[in-house]
């Protein structure tokens, strides 16, 4: 299998000295991936081949159509199946207007802010993802891979201050989806999961016809910096949003000739200056650089190779009032291992693991590091300074979920059996944390900026959920702080797509101790409340909402879209912080049905 990649490799770079044209030019398309979690592959095939003829445009027209035919030839096009318990994963239509929602149950609080909550996630176009199928065998995305589509509840008040409610969605418009939507038809080949010959030949065909290897998807986060609204995956650079119709105004591209790559899902604002910290990695050297842009989003103020010598998938940054927290774990990308007939992506079980503690500004001599026990880590929770300690919060998991199984085909069965294997190594109703275990808890490290020493704690409140996305109130990101919130794993609920249903939220008080006698020794856990929604129902993009003039850190409100599969219903909850475990104070039924998706903001509505 190695040597028919590297010959596939030889033969189509003799035949491509020429690139074909393309019908729609992608612009700043930055070394895409097929993931939203996936880093991006080396540059040089990003610009491979880089020799320019100067040929005729109808010759250029004739070498596109004799791709495009080949393409046509060799690979098919086939719908992924989706099993009646996955049904909320496929994708819907567009809205062309808003629709006003009215409230079915509770009252949206007086105090409640006047804005816009917002949740990207992946909605495919063309009815689902696809499969291709070729004589080099199959290939596949996952759903994490879909289009994105932002979904946004605006609340505010009429006259005589009654709340009006107001649901919209829109794809966000990237360079690739224009492409294939204006083409009517799939366009680019999946690369993610499947035979290492289709991947290859996935990534050099897309790379000839439309001059990047895969898609801009822009489907993980929605964030805000400078006034300005962006939707992200970190496989592109960013794209401005206009947060009141969600039309996409087009690349942030007022980086240019400053940061030639894509960057993190979670840039961090840094306490005090509202600067924006990103990271970024490529599949070459400099493996990861970091960046910080002015306040004001118009300027990159530094930046720094960060001399990694493995490419390593970081999702995201943590920042503290002094400092950058750079996670440095063994999931790692190399396209050499693609190439000899591996996964271009794999965990590595006995890799180092290390996080590293840099200056504001500094660069990769100024990093200190603090090596860890291997694990993978998505999603950080907090980051701050307690004496001479940097306490860096964060969900762990023993190994890392994806890319999963190596195989794309049978795809859905192979995942769920390599799932319950993972699960049924719990014993019993204990749900003992076992080495093998890809689902994530709370952990925390404190790591001694004078002595250099490691504090590790891990799963504090107990063992009784798995959980993931979590949030804070951001008015504390980068201190230290007494809550956070996640998104509850419904654990017999896994899809077979690779990302799991969240039956419920949970709420951590790190302040709070429990204690219990386990065979005559007494164990220390935080305390933790829970949120669980009726059964048959689960939420994604939960976002915490402040309280105007709140003095408390929890003084506010949990917002979150929710599920009911049982009847096919999409809603708006919201749920009092300090009365965690009630009822949600109000419910917003919405005419539209919301799949799953990723992560969701809270956002102040502006003019």
């Amino acid at each position: 299998m190695a040597a028919n990649s590297y010959a596939l490799l030889q033969v189509v770079t003799k035949c491509s000295l020429q690139k074909p044209s393309r019908p729609t030019k992608l612009e700043h398309s930055m070394n895409p991936l097929s993931s939203t979690f996936k880093p991006i592959l080396p540059r040089e095939l990003d610009h491979f081949p880089n020799i320019s003829l100067d040929v005729p445009k109808a010759i250029k027209d004739i070498s596109f159509n004799l791709l495009e035919a080949f393409v046509d030839f060799i690979c098919e096009f086939v719908d992924q199946p989706l099993l009646p318990s996955k049904s909320n994963f496929a994708p819907v239509e567009e809205m062309i207007e808003g629709t006003t929602v009215g409230i079915v149950e509770g009252k949206i609080p007086d105090d409640f802010p006047e804005c816009v909550y917002v949740r990207n996630g992946p909605n495919p176009l063309f009815g689902g993802l696809k499969s291709t199928r070729s004589i080099f065998g199959e290939s596949s995305h996952m759903w994490i891979e879909g289009e994105g589509m932002v979904h946004a509840l605006y609340l505010n008040k009429e006259n005589g201050g009654k709340w009006k409610a107001l649901y919209k969605n829109k794809h966000v418009q990237t360079d690739s989806y224009n492409m294939e939507k204006d083409r009517k038809k799939p366009g680019f080949l999946p690369a993610i999961q499947g035979d290492s010959n289709a991947i290859l030949l996935s990534y050099l065909l897309n790379l000839l016809r439309f001059g990047v290897t895969d898609k801009s998807l822009s489907n993980s986060n929605v964030f805000e910096h400078g006034n300005k609204y962006y939707s992200i995956a970190e496989n592109h650079m960013p794209q401005e949003i206009d947060i009141h119709s969600l039309q996409t105004k087009g690349n942030w591209n007022i980086l240019s000739g400053s940061w030639n790559r894509p960057f993190t899902s979670h840039p961090k604002k840094a306490p005090g200056t509202g600067e924006l910290v990103i990271i970024g990695i490529d599949g070459k050297k400099p493996y990861m650089e970091l960046g910080v842009i002015s306040a004001d989003g118009k300027k990159m103020v530094h930046k720094a190779d960060l001399m990694f010598d493995r490419c390593t998938v970081c999702h995201e940054i943590g920042v503290t009032k002094r400092y950058n927290v750079i996670m440095n774990f063994p999931l790692i990308v190399d396209i050499s291992q693609l190439i000899l007939g591996g996964q271009l992506m794999k965990f590595e079980r006995d890799g180092y693991a290390r996080i590293g503690i840099m200056p504001r500004y500094g660069d990769a001599n100024s990093i200190k590091w603090f090596e860890v026990n291997p694990c993978s880590v998505f999603h950080i929770i907090n980051c701050f300074e307690l004496n001479d300690e940097v306490v860096v919060r964060a969900c762990e998991a023993r190994q890392s979920v994806i890319p999963g199984p190596s195989s794309s085909i049978n795809h859905f069965d192979k995942f769920s059996k390599w799932l319950k294997r993972e699960t049924s190594s719990t014993n019993g109703d204990s749900h003992e944390f076992t080495k093998e275990s890809t689902f994530s808890r709370v952990c925390e490290w404190r790591l001694n900026m004078k002595t250099g020493q490691v504090k590790e704690k891990k799963n504090i409140f107990g063992d009784e959920f798995v959980m993931e996305f979590p949030f804070i109130n951001e008015k504390i990101s980068g201190f230290r702080n007494k809550f956070a919130y996640l998104q509850v794993v419904e654990s017999t609920e896994v899809s077979g797509s690779g990302f799991s249903k969240f039956g419920g939220l949970i709420k951590v008080h790190y302040e709070e101790k429990k204690t219990f006698n386990n065979m005559d020794e007494e164990d220390e856990l935080i305390k933790s409340e829970y949120h669980m929604f009726p059964k048959n129902t689960f939420c994604s993009g939960a976002s915490f909402v402040p309280k105007p003039g709140g003095i408390d850190e929890d003084d506010g409100w949990i917002i979150t879209f929710t599920h009911n599969e049982n009847e096919n219903i999409s809603q708006v909850c919201i749920i009092d912080a300090k009365k965690f475990t009630e009822e949600p104070i109000a419910i917003i039924t919405l005419s539209s049905r919301v799949p799953y998706g990723f992560h969701g903001a809270f956002m102040p509505l502006t003019s």
